[in-house]
């Protein structure tokens, strides 16, 4: 099963680094169980395993140090007697007395043996999953990203330990596994963290009753692997495990894409807005996971922003108009001067943002001239919008935002194309005999992605 290559490639680095010759039972009773089991609150729940089968009034909160232990030579007893159903080996299938349960598939009937040591190679395998959105899990069997997950299991349980912070869940490790990793290979990494600077990075959510980690959007993390592999292709295993588990399958990761898509970002809009804009526009990025997987690849096509796809299916056309301040008589000039900024602030968010978003990945999707589209779509915009300003007739914007910028097709682009060159300024004439021949040579695919991308960049014209 994946979760004992995980394991076990994970206690092989982790030997080498820290210079240790752990088995991987050595590893569970010395290193694993002190940091998940043998304290008041659990950092993983471990469903109908030993670790939470409880007597009569027992809970995990008021075990005795003795009957920690307890339930620890349970779990030994239970591996070496051979049992090796999902409550003793996790991510295995589960069993009833004569047959494999039905929230199990795929399972086999051939008998395999399973040695003890792999049973142990499950438990840590499992625990160096990184939970994302939309209830699944990812594995990396990559020795480097292993041991950086493995180190962030002691902040955690110091987390879990602090009284101070007695309202934090456990049996939360792999939501944090994500939240962890995403936070140890962002630039906004500090050795010395605390509690604080996570709830003030949105990685660790509290009200009155409860403490607990948010959930890591897949494409927020892909975006910072990026910056650490990106010569690298790394296969994820993607998968859910719970009362019934799922398996995607195994998807490649291709982190240079995520790369691909900051310097584009850059290019069109500024290295400092890049660097200032990082948070709110990564968070766009990225289809639902179980969509992404349906792509084959986890590259830049799974980066669609979310809320782009309305604009393929349906004929719409953006709204980047600014927002309204309404003043008051009796506002002071501060009155006025706050409503503007929150004006500007709310127009930053809803508008600017998006709309960059977008264009970015909307330029990166176009397969051929890349660095000479960045600014044609642009220019080509400008052009429309003066052919629609000379004149006070609505026809021509009629035309324009009806017709010519919701087209399917290349002909009928092209077709209401010739009727705007009919009446074009002279000095504008070879910039849309241009646009033409382009077009004219586009692959379909690409021509869906320039007449969105223009869609954009028109509409971005219209409120300026």
């Amino acid at each position: 099963m994946i979760t004992t290559v995980i394991g076990r490639t994970f206690l092989h680095a982790y030997n080498r680094e820290y210079k240790k010759d752990y088995t991987s039972k050595e590893f569970f009773d010395k290193i694993y169980f002190e940091l998940f089991f043998n304290h008041p609150k659990y950092m993983m729940w471990a469903q109908n395993s030993p670790f939470v089968q409880m007597k009569k009034g027992q809970t995990p909160e008021t075990l005795t140090s003795t009957e920690r232990l307890e339930k620890l030579e349970n779990l030994h007893q239970k591996v070496d007697q051979g049992d090796r159903d999902a409550s003793i080996a996790i991510g295995f299938p589960a069993s009833e007395d004569k047959e494999f349960a039905t929230t199990s598939g795929l399972v086999t009937d051939i008998e395999i043996e399973i040695p003890n040591e792999d049973v142990y190679y499950t438990w840590i395998g499992s625990s160096l999953s990184i939970g994302i959105a939309g209830g699944f899990s990812l594995l990396f069997n990559d020795e480097k990203i292993l041991l950086d997950i493995y180190k962030g299991w002691e902040y955690y349980r110091r987390f879990l330990n602090d009284e101070a912070i007695s309202k934090i869940r456990g049996n939360q490790v792999v939501t944090w596994n994500g939240q962890w990793l995403n936070y140890f290979y962002s630039s906004d990494y500090r050795e010395h963290f605390d509690f604080a600077t996570l709830v003030e990075a949105g990685i660790l959510a509290q009200d009155a009753t409860k403490i607990e980690v948010n959930t890591i959007k897949w494409s927020l993390l892909f975006f910072n692997l990026s910056r650490h592999y990106s010569d690298r292709v790394i296969p994820a295993y993607v998968f859910g495990l719970g009362q019934t588990n799922k398996t995607l399958g195994f998807y490649p990761f291709h982190f240079k894409q995520g790369l691909k898509l900051i310097h584009i970002y850059k290019i069109l809009f500024g290295e400092n807005n890049a660097l200032k804009d990082a948070k709110d526009y990564e968070t766009l990025f990225g289809i639902h996971i179980k969509r992404a997987c349906e792509l084959g690849t986890i590259g830049l096509q799974a980066l669609e922003p979310d809320g782009l796809r309305k604009y393929f299916i349906e004929a719409k056309f953006p709204d980047f108009s600014k927002p309204s301040t309404s003043v008051k008589k009796s506002d002071t000039d501060d009155d006025i001067a706050e409503k503007q900024r929150l004006a500007e602030q709310k127009d930053y968010n809803q508008n600017i943002i998006p709309f960059q978003t977008f264009k970015t990945w909307l330029v990166a999707m176009i397969t051929k001239n890349k660095e000479e589209i960045l600014d044609y779509t642009a220019e080509v915009a400008a052009a429309l919008h003066e052919y629609k300003k000379a004149t006070t007739k609505t026809d021509r914007g009629n035309l324009i935002k009806s017709e010519l910028l919701v087209a399917k097709t290349k002909k009928a682009f092209l077709d209401c194309l010739s009727t705007v060159i009919k009446d074009i300024a002279p000095d504008k004439l070879e910039l849309f005999k241009g646009l033409r021949d382009r077009v004219h040579l586009m692959t379909s695919e690409d021509f869906g992605y320039f007449v969105v991308l223009l869609k954009f960049d028109y509409a971005f014209q219209e409120r300026n």
